[in-house]
């Protein structure tokens, strides 16, 4: 049910604008690796994968509300009834579903750099979205695992597996920062203290928390450059407009309807 109206302030739109790119983010990954059921390397991997997906268009969904309860509007419209270039999501989820070993790269460089973001945010002023960030913290633990021990077998795998994830590293890794880079409203998020620490300081305790895993699996670090905001989450690739197309489907044949 769409609320009322809200005129937003400065400290709401801000508020707003973090919790759209938030959304988006566990929204679109989960939606891409949705895609990997029924044809995932292995049938525990079907399992694994969906469980994911699901777990990230979960919590998407709770960031949505808290969106909607924040601005009048409704979580499903915000989430379905966008065109594509309205979506928010980091950068580094534009890419194309790839072979496996992309989908575990960006699962690694997606889940580790969301860590410290949410670690950051369980500090975070506003209470709800603290409160949020709590409780999805604990899922997330286990999204880090599954990715590190697959992007361990691979990196250790030698030959064709680990040329695969040189491959899709090289292809990932400079859009890894867009998930930690400055949202336009990153002044008034530090200055309310709805965001704890600031965006340059996150992306260099990331580096530092991934740095021993790539040295001792010998694999090049990603940079550690920070994109402007308008490539970070507005400059969106080819890929997400089918996916796009792919996870609005159902809702666009008839968008009024009571699902």
């Amino acid at each position: 049910m769409t609320g009322p109206a809200v005129e937003p302030d400065a400290g709401s739109a801000a508020l707003a604008e973090l919790l759209l790119a938030l959304a988006d983010d566990d929204f679109v990954i989960g939606s891409g690796d949705s895609e990997w059921t029924g044809i995932a390397p292995i049938l525990e991997e079907d399992v694994a994968m969906s469980s994911l997906a699901q777990d990230e268009i979960g919590h998407a969904r709770a960031y949505y509300e808290l969106l909607a309860g924040l601005t009048g509007d409704d979580a499903d419209r915000i989430a379905f009834d966008r065109q594509p270039e309205a979506y928010r999501h980091a950068r580094l989820l534009d890419h194309g579903r790839g072979d496996w070993a992309t989908a575990i790269a960006r699962r690694y460089l997606y889940d580790t750099a969301d860590a410290v973001r949410l670690d950051a945010l369980a500090e975070s002023s506003h209470r709800p979205l603290a409160e949020l960030v709590a409780k999805i913290r604990r899922e997330e633990v286990y999204h880090v695992l599954h990715a590190q021990t697959w992007l361990e077998r691979l990196a250790t795998a030698g030959g064709e597996p680990r040329s695969r994830l040189l491959a899709a590293l090289a292809l990932l890794g400079p859009d890894a920062t867009s998930v930690l880079a400055p949202l336009d409203a990153e002044a008034a998020l530090r200055s309310s203290g709805v965001l704890p620490v600031p965006s340059v300081e996150l992306v260099a305790a990331w580096i530092v928390r991934i740095r021993p895993t790539f040295e001792r699996l010998d694999l090049p670090l990603p940079p550690a450059a920070i994109p402007s905001p308008a490539h970070a989450r507005r400059d969106h690739a080819e890929a997400f407009r089918w996916l796009w197309g792919e996870f609005t489907s159902v809702r666009r044949l008839d968008p009024a309807a009571t699902w």
